[in-house]
């Protein structure tokens, strides 16, 4: 159950270019009450003075079970399957180290990830897995439908059939810069799998005509910069992009993205120069309305789920502010139900919560942001007496494995 309490004395995030200073009242995961800030202290408040509260971010593309994989590959390559025969060798390292690690904590880890990089839902490319309990780390997106791509699908029709009444249908689509790659969206419009549900994924091969088919079907699309500039050396530029509401983040995955949806976030303002204010939309409500989400998430409102973030206020805008965010300066994290994360890599820690002791052995537990970018880096579950659980499933020595470009270094307290 989620703890009845109140933030105190911060700037709340009204939309990209407001905010202001209220308090906000918490109840049963939602917000119940945002009003003007009062001194009435409480052991339920908590003082985010200096704090601008953001919604929690919405990432709109990941693969979670990939996030403890190194980036993989030597591009550019022509499209997506050219990289992916480049680098699939299941049978030699890394991919084969990697794949050992039990699948739940290979889950755990992307949703760990996400978290501690400020967000709070994912909408994870594959089929929606039972590991997405109440205690995963962050809100899974359940209901959509899904084809990876034109590849792995010669049906689309089927899987959009199957799709949920009010659901997204998410298919990858035009990743690459190939001939190919451009008329995929012509050939999903054929085959009659292109309408106001379908969210493309990447699209970084589609010419002027294939955009605006996409604006007159309604689709949306999901954009993933650092990832797209990494395997193809090409992204879709920011002059393509001429209304960002069908427009979302996403972070990819690890084999492919530079680091998490902060760097995503950074990479599209100051390297493909799209503008903060657009950028704010689409970690937020534009993800939220693409995704069809129903409870409020990409929002500071009341009756929404508390579904929060807080980062240093440096008296600028939200948009500005979180454009210039890295995992250092979140400082609070609050999902719906739960607590789930308070600290960041230069306070200590407020309070920590029962679910993210679940990558060592469901007891409680303290994680550190350690090193960033630093290949040298390891994950090391360091518990004497550990004694594997589900989902831990980890091995009684210490795990030790080569990480991406966001580590984390997890342990049970005391």
């Amino acid at each position: 159950m989620f703890p009845q309490v109140k933030l105190v004395n911060a700037r709340i995030a009204v939309d990209s270019k407001t905010a202001i200073r209220a308090d906000v009242e918490i109840k049963d995961g939602h917000i119940a009450r945002i009003a003007p800030a009062v001194d009435s202290p409480s052991s339920s408040n908590i003082d985010l003075d200096g704090y601008l509260v953001l919604p929690g971010l919405i990432n709109a593309h990941d693969h979670l079970e990939f996030n403890l994989f190194p980036r993989l590959g030597n591009g550019p390559y022509k499209n997506s399957r050219e990289w992916a025969d480049d680098i699939y060798q299941p049978e030699r390292s890394p991919l084969r180290d990697h794949r050992s690690v039990p699948r739940p904590v290979r889950l755990w880890w992307g949703g760990l990830k996400n978290l501690l990089s400020g967000v709070t839902t994912v909408c994870h490319h594959n089929p929606y897995d039972e590991t997405f309990g109440e205690d995963f780390p962050v809100q899974v997106v359940k209901r959509y439908g899904w084809a990876h791509s034109l590849d792995f699908e010669n049906d689309p029709r089927r899987t959009l059939a199957s799709t949920p009444s009010g659901a997204p249908f998410i298919i990858h689509l035009g990743e690459g810069t190939d001939t190919r790659s451009r008329d995929e969206i012509f050939v999903l419009d054929r085959l009659g799998a292109l309408d106001g549900r379908t969210v493309l994924v990447h699209g970084v091969g589609l010419n002027g005509d294939g955009h605006a088919l996409r604006r007159q079907r309604g689709a949306a699309l999901v954009w993933c910069p650092t990832s797209n500039r990494f395997t193809l050396g090409a992204t879709i530029p920011a002059h393509a992009m001429s209304s960002h509401e069908d427009i979302a983040l996403g972070s990819d995955s690890a084999l492919t993205a530079k680091g998490d949806l902060l760097d995503e976030v950074r990479s599209a303002h100051q390297e493909e120069q799209v503008g903060a204010d657009a950028i704010y939309g689409m970690v937020t409500k534009f993800a939220s309305a693409i995704l069809r989400l129903r409870g409020g998430q990409g929002t500071v409102r009341t009756g929404a789920v508390a579904n929060l973030i807080a980062l240093r206020s440096n008296g600028s805008t939200p948009a500005e502010t979180l454009v210039d965010a890295d995992v250092g300066s979140l400082s609070v994290g609050l999902r719906s139900r739960e607590k789930v994360w308070s600290g960041s890599a230069s306070v200590e820690p407020i309070a920590w919560s029962e679910p993210l002791c679940a990558v060592c052995c469901r007891r409680r537990a303290t994680v550190y942001p350690a090193t960033f970018g630093s290949p040298e880096k390891n994950y090391r579950h360091e518990s004497p007496d550990h004694k594997p659980s589900d989902p831990g499933n980890l091995p009684a020595q210490p795990l030790q494995l080569p990480l991406c470009d966001v580590r984390y270094l997890a342990h049970p307290a005391g």
